[in-house]
């Protein structure tokens, strides 16, 4: 099988998959995480070609396609699939502009479309909960609270939310600024009540937080000074989704998806919530319109005297 245990580091490339990964670092400036999942796909489909006693740049389509088969039996989610494509048609698309082999074996390469993955996400009145589970009398209280009502408001990955700094922020104006994937910059707009959360901390829970310390990220853990990590915000907000009751993988992914979900509801186009999440590709987006879909026949089928 082609799926293994996916270690935590990157794993070693043959020299081939080494300048690609390279080009993505210098060239097109992914970030790291990015890059090291590159890797550990580029190690998936080296395996498979060992056990096909075939050099990864002598499979053909007919190998590919196999490829795909068995991470699909493998029992990877379907985004890890499609991630795993995504790298495959790059590395083969540099190859070939490379000049190492004559043409692409992977272009177009796709998963077969069988079970899209519809993201998770809260209802309004489950966010309304969650959001009041902080004891906001308490520095971190106050704290989680900021965080979690910015990240609704605002749908920002959970790296790019404990990334803030200072100078992101223009409360005033009523936005952020923030950069994504692939080191690009966007504009993101608050809502009020995420503005006064926003506020409300950094007048008095940062303050008492950092003590006498400094510190160049907006959100700091309860040592002070110290950035809060992606792991340690996903935890509190599991907490707190515990306490009220909610699923048990609430996580800040699921507050993205909730926001952009909502969005769609009240009748934000895609190309707007394309921007707003910082999406490369349109399509990626356009996976919340199953949701949407998948409501309107929900709806259709209750209420209709004839369905």
């Amino acid at each position: 099988m082609v799926a293994g245990n996916r270690a935590a580091d990157t794993p070693e490339v043959d020299d081939l998959a080494a300048a690609y990964l390279n080009d993505l670092k210098a060239g097109r400036r992914l970030a790291a995480n990015t890059v090291g999942s590159y890797a550990r796909d580029l190690a998936l489909l080296a395996r498979f070609a060992t056990s096909h006693k075939t050099p990864v740049d002598r499979l053909d389509r007919h190998a590919l396609e196999a490829f795909v088969r068995e991470l699909m039996a493998s029992g990877l989610a379907p985004r890890s699939v499609a991630r795993t494509l995504a790298c495959i048609r790059g590395f083969y698309r540099f190859l070939q502009l490379d000049g190492h082999i004559a043409s692409n074996p992977a272009d177009d390469l796709r998963a077969p479309r069988s079970w899209p993955s519809l993201p998770k996400f809260l209802s309004i009145e489950d966010v309304d909960t969650l959001m009041n589970q902080p004891d906001t009398a308490t520095t971190i209280g106050l704290r989680d609270r900021a965080l979690i009502e910015l990240l609704y408001a605002t749908g920002l990955r959970v790296s790019e939310l404990v990334s803030l700094e200072p100078e992101d922020l223009h409360l005033d104006a009523g936005y952020l600024t923030c950069l994504g994937k692939g080191k690009k910059e966007r504009l993101v707009p608050m809502g009020g009540p995420a503005v006064e959360w926003v506020r409300r901390y950094l007048a008095s829970a940062r303050p008492a937080l950092l003590g006498p310390r400094t510190s160049r990220w907006i959100f700091v853990n309860a040592r002070g000074g110290v950035r809060l990590t992606r792991v340690g915000f996903w935890k509190r907000l599991k907490y707190y989704a515990l306490q009220a009751g909610l699923p048990r993988d609430v996580s800040p992914h699921v507050l993205r998806h909730s926001f952009a979900t909502h969005l769609l509801e009240r009748g934000a186009d895609l190309r707007s919530i394309q921007t707003l999440l910082g999406h490369a590709d349109l399509s990626t987006t356009q996976i919340y319109t199953h949701i949407l879909a998948a409501r309107l026949r929900a709806v259709y089928d209750e209420f209709h005297p004839r369905s």
